[in-house]
């Protein structure tokens, strides 16, 4: 007989198990069913993991140029081993919090994998073969997705890797090649090139991070190659062959073909939605282009039936999978949540330097038919950047010069993923230039940059 619920979660990733606590928050019988690790994805082999990793490469770069602190070190190393178990800790502690907070919110949890098994009707199936049968007037389906495979270019675990053989390799290579420069390519090249390893960056797009403002990603490419790493745009790989123990990639770019030799590769040529075996078939749920079609409140076209996160398609960002879950459940129980815009939801990337963006890009802008207000302003302008010896990158701003409305933002340096939000708050609070000019912002802040690139836009920076 069936275990009956009032909402069943399948996935239990960051969209899937934030919807399963705010189910139970408004008091539903509420069941997740997750077929591998509570946290998902990001929580395990993304996010969380890979901003440790980039932690560990910060310090490594720090440590390097001390001389410009006034500071010396002799003999500076790391234990590469060390580096990685570290990174897995930290996910291991976030994981078992996740099982917690369930936990605590008395949300049941099933190992298995579950597939639709008609209205209302899931069947998980554990690892051993046992079936269960859960009902549920309600089914959030929050399978996320995984890493895009490339003919030729399938992750061996030796040789050629995935996010996550890149997470925890065995041996810190000497060259690496990393193919796709979008934020998991970018944070992986960046990674591995302050860890000490020569890199190449192969992006078949006219310009790397290509989701990115087109000034940012100019800007980012020089860095990178100021760090020292090779990039290649435009560029595609045909084909690769392996060694013994390395690979080499023939490129084509600018009409030439090249041989490229590393020690191991790096796919990153983004993500597909699991879709396979969640018994979609005689439902009237749709796809496209591989990922589930939803409504504004994440309901498919299968009456009873929601999708949220990586899924139901782009953007492919955690923070959106959590709050499409909060916007389901609270749709389910009727309390008829504000529909989501993407344009709100910031996106960041944890290269050095970061990079961080929320709402329109000046291009995007324009063929939407606004004219704009651009504002710039360099950290070489901001005390605190310069006090950090962090003066790298630059704040953008991008205005419509008709209303004064906050289109969209794009920051590139010192810890812009955490100051993004403040363009966020002033996008869903539909500001314009006015308040943002009449926000008070606290010295010396690297913030005061935000202020200054809104200023600038209207002929009234100051400190550059």
């Amino acid at each position: 007989m069936a275990e009956q619920f009032d909402l069943v979660v399948v996935g239990g990733g960051p969209g899937g198990y934030v919807a399963a606590i705010r189910g139970a928050q408004l008091k539903m019988k509420v069941a997740l069913v997750e077929r591998e690790h509570l946290g998902g994805i990001c929580l395990n082999w993304g996010c969380i993991p890979t901003k440790a990793l980039l932690r560990a490469s910060e310090i490594n770069h720090l440590l390097h140029t001390l001389d410009a602190y006034g500071f010396a070190a002799d003999n500076v190393r790391y234990d590469f081993a060390k580096v990685i178990k570290r990174s897995r800790a930290v996910a291991g502690q976030l994981s078992g919090g996740v099982k917690h907070l369930l936990k605590k919110n008395k949300v049941t949890v099933f190992d298995g994998t579950g597939k639709l098994a008609g209205p209302g009707k899931l069947t998980v199936t554990a690892k051993d073969g046992k079936a269960t049968e859960l009902q549920a007037k309600d089914i959030i389906l929050a399978t996320g997705s995984r890493a895009r495979v490339l003919p030729g270019m399938e992750p061996d675990g030796k040789l050629i890797w995935s996010y996550r053989e890149a997470m925890v390799p065995e041996v810190m290579p000497k060259k690496l090649i990393v193919v796709g420069s979008g934020a998991i390519g970018s944070e992986f090249a960046s990674f591995y090139l302050n860890m000490g390893a020569e890199v190449t960056l192969i992006e078949v797009m006219d310009r790397i991070l290509p989701v990115e403002d087109a000034e940012i990603g100019t800007f980012v490419r020089k860095s990178f190659e100021k760090q020292g790493m090779k990039v290649l745009t435009e560029a595609r790989v045909q084909g690769v062959r392996k060694g013994g123990d390395g690979i080499t990639a023939v490129v084509e770019a600018g009409g030439k073909v090249s041989e490229i030799s590393a020690d191991r590769l790096i796919s990153a040529v983004g993500i597909v939605a699991n879709t396979e075996n969640l018994g979609l078939e005689g439902t009237k749920v749709k796809l496209e282009r591989g990922n589930v079609v939803i409504d504004e409140m994440c309901r498919t076209g299968e009456k009873g039936i929601w999708a949220i996160g990586d899924v139901a398609g782009a953007p492919w960002l955690a923070h959106k999978a959590s709050h499409e879950g909060i916007i389901a459940v609270e749709a389910i129980a009727g309390l008829h949540p504000h529909p989501m815009d993407v344009l709100n939801i910031p996106g960041c990337t944890y290269c050095r330097p970061q990079v961080a963006s929320v709402g329109l890009t000046e291009a995007r802008a324009k063929e939407k038919g606004h004219e704009v207000k651009i504002g710039r302003f360099p950290f070489i302008g901001n005390g605190k950047a310069i006090a950090m010896g962090e003066p790298e990158g630059f704040v953008k701003t991008v205005f419509d010069s008709k209303t004064g409305e906050l289109l969209g933002a794009h920051m590139v340096g010192p810890e812009v993923t955490e100051m993004i939000q403040g363009y966020g708050i002033a996008r869903t609070l539909e500001s314009t230039e006015a308040e943002l000019m009449h926000t008070v912002f606290p010295h010396p802040t690297i913030s005061e940059a935000m202020h200054e690139s809104v200023l600038d836009a209207y002929g009234r920076v100051i400190h550059i």
